[in-house]
């Protein structure tokens, strides 16, 4: 997708010799359900985020991984946070905080090839709570309550795969008499190595209340 698309990253992870690990994922209402369309409502979340320049996969990686040193330790506490997903080893004395799902990418308005990587933090921290982060590229934030139109896929959600399900989304809009009000968003709910047909994948597109 060009950089006029934002885009959504999720990871899950789990454990290797096959045992699976929970990873908490942000609650949300189930306004709509028509096959693998339906409409969301979504709390006020807590993030962590930064900027990054490159390519969607560049940027991808780049984001994931200055996010991650902030989650597996790159903050200023010397307390314990028990991990709900994934099971990781954290550095003696440092802080670690449990990922959760979701992993936000968005395109930088008028940027060229940059974005924004943002990781969803787990339910129970606060602003206040959260700890502050070592690199200051990471930045904490609250999000709004916010509304969504979701399709949900499998493979390997390249851009011309979410250039198809952002075009059936819109016509399940329209349908529905529903009016977007942001750029359509992709969520990857696997790892990596996960086989494509394995895959879980949605686009979202942010709704007028």
């Amino acid at each position: 997708m060009k950089n006029t698309l934002t885009l959504s990253l999720f990871f899950l992870f789990t454990l290797a010799a096959g045992s699976a690990v929970a990873t908490e994922e942000p609650k949300f209402t189930s306004n709509l359900k028509e096959g693998a369309f339906e409409v969301r409502s979504y709390p006020a979340l807590v993030a962590a985020q930064v900027s990054v320049t490159g390519t969607q996969d560049e940027a991808s990686r780049a984001g994931f991984k200055l996010l991650a040193g902030y989650i597996f330790g790159g903050n200023t506490q010397r307390q314990s946070i028990a991990m709900t997903a994934p099971v990781v080893q954290s550095q003696p004395g440092s802080q670690t905080i449990a990922m959760t799902a979701p992993v936000i990418q968005t395109a930088i308005p008028g940027g060229a090839e940059g974005w924004t990587v943002r990781f969803i933090m787990p339910s129970k921290f606060t602003l206040d709570t959260l700890p502050t982060p070592n690199n200051a590229k990471v930045q904490l934030l609250e999000l709004p309550p916010a509304r969504y139109a979701v399709v949900t896929f499998s493979g390997l959600a390249n851009e011309d795969d979410v250039a198809k399900r952002t075009a059936e989304l819109n016509t399940f809009i329209d349908k529905n008499a529903l009016r977007a009000s942001g750029a359509p968003e992709l969520a990857r709910y696997n790892p990596p190595w996960t086989l494509w047909f394995m895959r879980r994948n949605e686009v979202h597109i942010p709704l007028a209340p």
